[in-house]
């Protein structure tokens, strides 16, 4: 029979390393201790103690921290990537990310590679070239796409593409200056602005920005702003064709455009990435609009005409007539910029885009346009006999389909779910882009006619 024990004794056997010098004895567990000798351990695990990491001196720039969650498309493919690990064996057709997915022409691509190999030689070696581009590329850019226009040679500058310019000229007008956008828009003008440190926090009641301008382009006004109705800025950003809802202005659209520029003093950034894609006779270029070369720049690309997203070929116009306030030209700045930031676009690219320019090129580049013109049609007639608002597409490689009522990003996830199509939600291009969904007609012809069967399955 076992006798009362202190509550010491029922840790003995286990703890007695712990315990020092005790009358505990292992032998003789049962054995009664008296009440004065008795005390309890209590055995506490140290935690291990956290390593810190080391951590610099230098605060991070607080307009980085302004920016809201990760970049669009980087964001859309993330979840796309989640969406092929919950779903492993689904075919994922991506109409979402406008990049191009038909192969380059064979007299591009031949072209770019007999440059490639003329590198190997010494006769063809060439090393650091003009930062603002070879000579002979400019001057085809500039014969080409506005021989009757009056821009020169000296005022276009080739680049690695649109993107890349458009943050070359924030970082040129620097961080005290306003800015307008359309809403909806590509979010690299808003980005880019933000990281300059020309715009005031994130309001997330109205998703804007402080101290930006958003220009909303709606059905209502037929995605053109209200120019009465926008306050003086500094800058303007304006894209025709338009990404992301595909709807290009007009003539007396621009002109009313350029006039409100030049009442506010305002310099005009004009995206015109898209404009191979016009078919009626709307401006291809600003610089058809008189007076355009005295607010204007114009940035461009052969991203979208040749499938040079991944091989990086874009140009910017800055005339000799652009001045600042106090009359010096915009165009010694941006020269300075290119000349500090960049060594030029590869020569093996430059030699890709004499190749576009010449005649062969020219008329493959439109063949290539033309395939995603008819995959838009597609689109767009799909969505139309389903009973959706469908803008867009006939200028442009994009539609932009109408969802009343409802988020962009939930109908996103209901797509890429029940359908395993990705599109792009609108409200990633702006809060007038809510209630919308931006479709891409860069696709292969099956994938497109397969995701738009599966839209039917859908929406029928």
């Amino acid at each position: 029979m076992y006798s009362l024990m202190s509550p010491s004794a029922s840790i003995a056997s286990s703890s007695s390393s712990f315990l020092g010098q005790t009358h505990f004895s292992s032998r003789t567990p049962n054995a009664w201790l008296p009440t004065k000798d008795s005390w309890i351990c209590k055995c506490v695990a140290t935690p291990p103690t956290e390593k810190t990491a080391y951590t610099t001196k230098v605060s991070r720039n607080a307009n980085m921290a302004k920016l809201q969650a990760g970049y669009l498309f980087p964001e859309i493919a993330r979840r796309r990537s989640a969406h092929m690990l919950k779903y492993p064996d689904a075919q994922v057709i991506s109409l979402g990310i406008g990049d191009t997915t038909e192969s380059i022409p064979e007299n591009i691509t031949s072209g770019m590679a007999k440059k490639a190999h003329a590198l190997s030689t010494l006769e063809g070696y060439s090393g650091y070239g003009a930062e603002q581009g070879e000579k002979q590329l400019r001057a085809a850019i500039a014969s080409t796409y506005y021989g009757d226009l009056g821009i020169e040679e000296s005022e276009i500058f080739v680049s690695d593409g649109a993107k890349s310019d458009i943050s070359r000229l924030q970082v040129m007008f620097g961080s005290n200056v306003t800015m307008a956008v359309q809403d909806p828009s590509y979010p690299a003008y808003v980005d880019s602005s933000v990281i300059m440190g020309q715009t005031g926090q994130f309001q997330k009641d109205v998703e804007k920005y402080g101290n930006i301008e958003y220009m909303k382009c709606n059905p209502e006004n037929g995605f053109f702003p209200d120019l009465s109705a926008v306050s003086r800025t500094d800058i303007i950003f304006f894209c025709s064709p338009n990404n992301p809802t595909g709807s290009v202005a007009t003539r007396g659209q621009l002109t009313r455009l350029i006039q409100f520029a030049k009442d506010n003093g305002s310099i005009l950034v004009y995206d015109s990435a898209y404009s191979m894609y016009i078919s009626d006779d709307s401006p291809r270029s600003i610089f058809e609009i008189p007076g355009a070369k005295e607010v204007a720049i114009e940035v461009s690309s052969f991203s979208k005409y040749a499938g040079f997203t991944g091989v990086r070929l874009g140009w910017t116009v800055v005339p000799k007539k652009l001045l600042y306030s106090d009359g010096f030209p915009v165009a010694n700045d941006f020269n300075r910029i290119v000349c500090t930031t960049f060594n030029g676009a590869s020569n093996i690219s430059q030699a890709g885009g004499m190749a576009c320019l010449s005649p062969e090129g020219l008329e493959a580049m439109r063949k290539v346009v033309g395939f995603y013109k008819e995959n838009t049609s597609i689109i767009m007639e799909t969505f139309a006999s389903l009973g959706f608002n469908v803008y867009g597409g006939k200028n442009a490689p994009y539609v932009w389909v109408h969802f009343p009522g409802r988020s962009s990003w939930d109908v996103f996830s209901e797509i890429l779910e029940k359908t395993h199509v990705v599109t792009t939600p609108g409200s990633g291009f702006g809060p007038a882009g809510d209630g919308f969904i931006r479709v891409s007609a860069f696709g292969h012809r099956g994938n497109v006619l397969e995701a738009c069967k599966r839209f039917k399955q859908l929406y029928k």
